[in-house]
């Protein structure tokens, strides 16, 4: 597909949106990697995938900065189109590792038993990669003509996120419960909703093009839109879930 003609201040957003989230991504990796040392053995694994999150979202961001500037050059006055595609797949890459692991980082801190946080930690895994694999061939579809077949892609992917959402904020409900501090308890029931939260925008971006906004436009907000689920999702999740773990670790 070839890359749509954008403006100088389309392109600029999005060179700032995409430099932004690559910072953060990094900076919350370290700051995460950091309080390691502060965590009790037992939930270091929780941390240690946290930063992981982040650490392979920072590495997909570079090449999704990277593919934006090089699909377009710049000849001091106006911005043309180069014939290197802007890869955005990079993209769906990074949620096909992602998503997994931060469900499984929320699952880590909870007060389940080792073979309820393996059978959860593999059945929601596998209902993430089922999600992501079922929204991309409706990603690579913008045209307004073909708005069905993205909104056929958009329902299969929605039906691993709805059993998603009901396992964090019903089917976990009882772990949650069972936290008898009740500090803990409450950070945890925070990272479940600012999980769920997070990952109801994905769906709305992802029907933007259905929404009649095209062309460059379209390309813009779908960038900015993701990038800004993906701070709140993955650093301000994995934030929250190292400051769990390090408030598990003082309580023992």
């Amino acid at each position: 597909m070839a890359n749509p003609a954008v403006s100088t201040e389309q392109f600029d957003l999005v060179y700032d949106v995409l430099s932004f989230s690559l910072a953060t991504m990094m900076a919350t990796t370290i700051f995460i990697w950091l309080r390691l040392g502060e965590v009790a053995e037992s939930y270091k694994s929780a941390v240690i995938i946290s930063g992981l999150v982040t650490f392979i979202a920072a590495y997909h961001y570079f090449r999704i900065f990277n593919s934006w500037v090089e699909a377009y050059s710049y000849d001091g006055d106006s911005l043309t189109p180069t014939d290197i595609p802007f890869n955005d797949a990079y993209r769906y890459m990074d949620w096909l590792l992602t998503v997994p692991l931060l469900l499984i980082e929320i699952i880590l801190v909870m007060k389940l038993t080792p073979e309820e946080s393996q059978s959860k930690s593999i059945t929601l895994g596998a209902a993430a990669a089922l999600m992501i694999l079922a929204g991309y061939p409706g990603e690579i579809v913008l045209d307004a003509d073909q708005a069905s077949t993205r909104w056929m892609f958009w329902g299969a992917a929605m039906l691993p996120f709805s059993y998603i959402v009901y396992t964090l904020l019903v089917g976990l409900s009882g772990a949650t419960n069972a936290e008898e501090d009740a500090e803990i308890r409450g950070k945890i029931k925070q990272a479940q909703v600012l999980t769920v939260l997070s990952w109801c925008t994905y769906p709305i971006v992802y029907i933007f093009p259905m929404m009649g906004i095209t062309g460059s436009n379209v390309v813009v907000a779908i960038q900015i839109g993701y990038s800004v689920s993906d701070i709140i999702s993955k650093c301000a999740v994995g934030l929250l879930i190292t400051d769990i773990t390090v408030s598990k670790s003082r309580k023992m």
